[in-house]
């Protein structure tokens, strides 16, 4: 019978998770560095206790379960056309996945705030027409749960389960 494996620091972890498979099949930090602004992720692991990632994995878990909270209220702030709620949603995602570096996710976020306030992807112009704004959200929304899947697949690499075996 083969030993275990021995554990692995929380930085050891994050190295063998940043370079193993992502959710596409691919292997690469680049891959990671797309979906992940590693340089700010890293600020919250630094919060980290020198032999635990009980920190850092408070905060992700926390997030990942927030977020699918908020897809599902934007989901029926979009059946209710509610572009204020949709906005004000988007707001709210943006500022967590901000924190923790999840940059395409963020920007996602930005864009259902703007199509939210009747902007814009960019928040520079006025769209007054409130289908072509739930569109445009429908649309960011779809974009941000595919990229927020990536970001959950290398979250659970980074941080497995706690199973007692």
């Amino acid at each position: 019978m083969p030993a275990a494996d021995p554990p692995q620091t929380p930085k050891a972890a994050a190295a063998t998770a940043n370079t193993n498979s992502n959710a596409t099949g691919t292997s690469s930090t680049d891959d990671v560095a797309d979906i992940i602004d590693l340089s700010t992720f890293e600020q919250i692991r630094e919060m980290d206790d020198e032999d635990s990632d009980e920190f850092s994995r408070a905060i992700v878990e926390g997030f990942l379960d927030q977020a699918k909270e908020t897809f599902g209220k934007m989901d029926q702030a979009l059946v209710k056309k509610d572009l204020e709620e949709l906005a004000s949603l988007g707001h709210f995602l943006k500022g967590s996945s901000a924190t923790l570096g999840l940059v395409k996710v963020k920007d996602h976020c930005e864009k259902i705030q703007h199509f939210g306030g009747k902007k814009d992807a960019t928040g520079t112009y006025d769209i007054p027409d409130d289908d072509k704004c739930l569109d445009a959200i429908q649309n960011a929304l779809q974009n941000m749960k595919r990229e927020y899947e990536k970001v959950e697949v290398y979250f659970q690499k980074l941080y497995p389960l706690d199973v007692e075996q």
